[in-house]
């Protein structure tokens, strides 16, 4: 194991390392975490910490830290063909393999795919194909794709623009035109005076008069998420997705499901989509297509857009350099090849995931807990100041609880003051009960360090 001089490396990084969505000058002052290794579903620091893991990277390390197989499959590929393009009528095999692959998981509907290098990247392109999809119906005035405020789609300007989170939108100058946003279906935060079923059925409600509003014939699309992730694991009411569904079939449009978090296990299935019943016609995909060991992302495609792109769209003028990376592909092959193998949706979707719920529930009694809510193997705490009238603390303490996580040996993401987990899909039971106890310390902690008494 490598030894490493950590006040050293931390002089270094601030010196010379802007980190994203960091305010470096409060990080400079503070000294960055070094993680150095990782394993199953732990990393460890530079001082030799040993932390749980609990947000799998950004979402994505599906399959758990250390698996030798994608090392190989990376060694493989980069000793017989490191790089290669798929511009200039080429392809290579591992490209290929992957798209037969994941067309054959994804819906019967979609049976093409577009090849990124990341989940951003990914919803650039989306805009790029629905924009130039109803340009060939010819309908190019149809280029509104609407969105939902809280969304979020990556951090490219398209990718912002899509996204509905306001700090971005203020620091990013104008977004891209024709981008509009509606309502997201957060009970919680935003409709717990309602029956949730009730709440749900408004909260689509405001897509279709946003349609009318604008005018159906300048609508192309609307995007979201199966679930919000870096929006605070908002899981819509059961009622909220047929309606959606309904409403994207009564005018038209497109619907696209932003599949880069929930996609490849997250909820038990392959795709969130699934889970809820719905049939996008563009979905996004990354992170946990190559369980995050390289990177690679995509789109999974319909076939009504891609056979009218195929027959009438001659040359599309957009890709990557690393579109179908050919080591990426080679990994991201094997990270599919491993969850099918060892069976590792089902060991969410029948396993894992219940006893998930069961134990996450528990933690809605702790006195700074307003709400605990999951699904499949995402999770999200409501921080509230009152547990009779979930009054919010002021703005800072899902920070300090983030803080106080990592200190107590476990990562779990703030969202202003919501608190969010997205664990590796092999979790095990027992550790599923370890992640509840370093919470639950977490929150002890936090409560004592606010004087809160427990």
């Amino acid at each position: 194991m490598s030894t490493y001089n950590t006040s050293e490396l931390r002089r270094e990084d601030s010196l010379h390392h802007l980190h994203p969505f960091t305010d470096t000058k409060e990080l400079n002052e503070q000294g960055c975490r070094i993680i150095t290794k990782a394993d199953g579903i732990y990393i460890y620091d530079a001082d030799g910490h040993k932390i749980l893991d609990a947000m799998a990277g950004l979402w994505c390390v599906n399959i758990g830290y250390g698996r030798q197989e994608l090392i190989d499959a990376a060694t493989t590929q980069m000793q017989e063909l490191p790089y290669y393009n798929n511009f200039f009528k080429t392809a290579h095999p591992p490209a290929i393999k992957l798209a037969k692959k994941l067309t054959e998981l994804a819906p019967d509907h979609i049976n093409h795919v577009f090849f990124t290098g990341s989940g951003s990247e990914s919803n650039d392109t989306v805009v790029r194909m629905v924009r130039r999809y109803w340009q060939l119906q010819g309908k190019p005035e149809k280029t509104v794709i609407i969105g939902r405020q809280n969304g979020y789609h990556g951090s490219t300007v398209a990718g912002a623009s899509l996204g509905g989170m306001a700090p971005m939108h203020q620091q990013g100058g104008p977004m891209l035109p024709d981008i509009e946003h509606i309502a997201q279906p957060y009970w919680f935060g935003e409709g717990r005076e309602m029956d949730p079923q009730e709440f749900g059925l408004l909260a689509a409600s405001s897509l279709e008069k946003k349609i009318q509003q604008l005018g159906v014939e300048r609508v192309a699309a609307f995007i979201a998420e199966p679930v919000q992730g870096a929006g605070g694991v908002i899981i819509p009411p059961a009622s909220y997705w047929p309606e959606i569904q309904r409403i994207c079939d009564k005018y038209g449009i497109l619907l696209i499901a932003d599949e880069v978090i929930c996609g490849f296990g997250r909820l038990g299935q392959w795709f969130g989509s699934q889970h809820f019943n719905i049939k996008p016609d563009l979905m996004p995909i990354a992170k946990g297509l190559s369980s995050g060991y390289l990177p690679i992302g995509g789109v999974l495609v319909g076939d009504r857009v891609a056979d009218l792109l195929i027959d009438e769209g001659g040359e599309f003028y957009h890709g990557f350099t690393y579109s179908g990376h050919p080591s990426c592909a080679a990994v991201a092959l094997r990270n599919i090849e491993l969850l099918e193998q060892e069976q590792v949706l089902e060991h969410v979707r029948d396993v894992a995931a219940p006893y998930f719920a069961e134990r996450w529930a528990e933690l809605a009694s702790h006195p700074l807990v307003g709400e605990a809510r999951s699904l499949g193997l995402l999770g999200a705490l409501e921080l509230v100041a009152d547990k009779v009238t979930l009054s919010r603390f002021e703005p800072g303490i899902g920070g300090l609880c983030r803080d106080i996580c990592f200190e107590t040996g476990i990562v779990m993401r703030s969202v202003g003051e919501t608190m969010v987990v997205s664990p590796p899909l092999v979790i095990t039971k027992e550790e599923i009960d370890q992640l509840i106890g370093l919470a639950r310390a977490s929150l002890d902690a936090t409560a004592q360090r606010l004087g809160i008494a427990l």
